[in-house]
């Protein structure tokens, strides 16, 4: 093992798969940046110009650009509440508030280095622990990822407000309904399509991210005359200090860390992907806050921005671990790597680490580098990045829906999901101004889909039992897990209404024993 680590450092750090890093990198930012388009599109581009490098180098490049794409699609989130990737949803709900508080330089600066925190830790346990955790990545089966996928949708109190878990619950069970329209995976039919050979693949979750956020929330900013106000001259400091305090570093140290594990874990699992991580270490964080911290998720809380930026991008290191070791694509964007690596006449595999110890060794190594790399690319950009800020409302709005609009068309290159777009943010719209949470229906779209699957599966291999949740120890103790999640909030409100009652007794006994002396 040692050898080949030596092996893929001294191809690493070769001046030619250097530069290919910070290619790899900037481009992958900046396309990142550009609501719609994400990792998928941009490795995709950068196919044919690999072609004619050294595997290594090839898959190097590929590689930056994808986390450097996960790294910048935060910035459009932050800024504008325009995601510019799926994994970078998240963080819109409290990066956006921020911008919005003129802290705008604070959230970018919180995105930067918790992606890098987060990826940096990724590549250390990706160095260590791949052979082994491929392992562990093949151990889980359907009924394991259909109690994993539950136990994620109990993080959907996570994204509604106080007084609307009724509200999330529904926009969760809309979100479901969703996921259900196109192709049964299984049966091979077709499913509330309505005879149209558009929604046989179903519906896009970038459609549907980009409707419900970029779009609606310009619609949003017209219907309530917000273009109209006049700009006024905005200086550095009204964009907010970029630097965290120490208070603020110890706040948010154990979410990073925490995030940062619990996203490259989901990462190895094939399937799951830095979207889901991201979803879910952000439903955990809120999770495990106090009363007084939950009020501030989805209105500018450093934890609630720290959480997704980590995970996604230490899922994103984590989706190699499938990649490399068993030939498995863990999302779309490794999928197209996958054919590369291919391409290139290399096999993905258990042997890939023996028998091509230079790739192997040196796009894991090489992320390291390139986080580095990303982090001092884009912090002295901050400040620039910022100004995105300053423009005038009736030039950034049309922007916005330019961006949004062609982005979703080069997914597809198909007007219907243009029309698509507008029905839905027509009918988000009706939604928002009736108070119901957008988030909720998105995580329900994301975990519906492997959830349905994965429960097809498990009842097909046991013979259309449920037994499944209860036969293998994993896949009960993450049940339990889940139901102990669900009953949290019950159980704590009677812990509360006990130590009120008792409180009240004693407070009570005092004063009677008090009057008789």
């Amino acid at each position: 093992m040692l050898d080949g680590i030596f092996t893929g450092l001294s191809t690493a750090v070769m001046p030619f798969n250097l530069l290919m890093v910070v290619v790899g990198c900037f481009a992958g930012t900046f396309i990142g940046m550009l609501p719609g388009l994400g990792p998928i599109s941009a490795v995709a581009l950068m196919i044919p110009i690999t072609y004619g490098l050294d595997p290594s180098s090839g898959i190097i490049l590929m590689a930056g650009v994808y986390y450097g794409a996960v790294f910048g699609g935060s910035t459009s989130s932050i800024l504008i509440n325009a995601p510019g990737c799926a994994s970078t949803v998240v963080t819109a709900f409290d990066g956006y508030p921020m911008a919005q508080n003129k802290q705008a330089g604070k959230a970018l600066a919180l995105a930067a280095y918790s992606s890098f925190t987060g990826g940096t830790i990724g590549a250390i346990i990706l160095l260590f622990a791949a052979p082994a955790l491929a392992s562990v990545s093949l151990s889980f089966q359907s009924g394991d990822y259909f109690a994993l996928m539950i136990l994620g949708l109990t993080a959907v109190a996570a994204f509604s407000g106080k007084g609307q878990v009724i509200k999330a619950l529904l926009m969760t069970i809309l979100g479901l309904m969703v996921a259900t329209v196109g192709t049964d995976v299984t049966s091979g039919a077709t499913r509330f399509t309505f005879g149209s050979v558009d929604l046989i693949d179903g519906v896009s979750f970038l459609l549907l991210a980009m409707a419900t956020f970029a779009l609606t929330e310009v619609v949003m900013t017209v219907l309530k005359g917000q273009h109209r106000e006049e700009e006024e001259q905005v200086d550095m400091s009204s964009l907010g200090s970029m630097k965290l305090s120490r208070d603020e570093v110890k706040e948010i140290a154990p979410t990073v860390a925490r995030s940062s594990v619990f996203g490259f874990l989901v990462g190895v699992l094939p399937g799951a992907g830095a979207t889901i991580a991201s979803f879910l270490a952000y439903g955990l964080e809120r999770n495990l806050a106090s009363a007084k911290e939950k009020l501030k998720f989805g209105k500018g809380s450093l934890r609630g921005l720290a959480a997704p930026e980590s995970a996604n991008n230490a899922a994103s290191t984590g989706s190699f671990v499938p990649l490399l070791t068993l030939g498995i694509p863990g999302s779309g964007t490794t999928a197209i790597m996958l054919g590369a690596l291919i391409a290139y006449g290399i096999q993905p595999g258990p042997r890939l680490f023996v028998d091509n110890p230079d790739v192997f060794w040196s796009v894991i190594i090489s992320m390291y580098f390139g986080n580095l790399v990303l982090l001092i690319l884009n912090l002295p950009l901050i400040p620039y990045i910022s100004r995105l800020l300053v423009i005038p409302r009736p030039i950034l709005i049309p922007l916005i829906l330019f961006f949004s609009i062609t982005g979703v068309y080069l997914v597809s290159f198909n007007t219907f999901d243009i029309q698509m777009m507008v029905v839905i943010t027509v009918i988000a719209i009706f939604l928002k101004l009736l108070e119901f949470p957008m988030a909720p229906m998105l995580l329900g779209y994301i975990l519906g889909g492997l959830m349905e699957n994965n429960l097809s599966r498990a009842l097909t291999i046991a013979d259309g039992s449920f037994a499944f949740l209860w036969q293998r120890p994993l896949t009960l103790t993450i049940v339990i897990i889940a139901a102990l999640v669900m009953l949290m909030p019950l159980i704590q409100q009677c812990w509360q209404q006990y130590r009120h009652k008792h409180a009240s007794s004693t407070g009570a006994e005092a004063a009677i024993n008090e009057g008789e002396g």
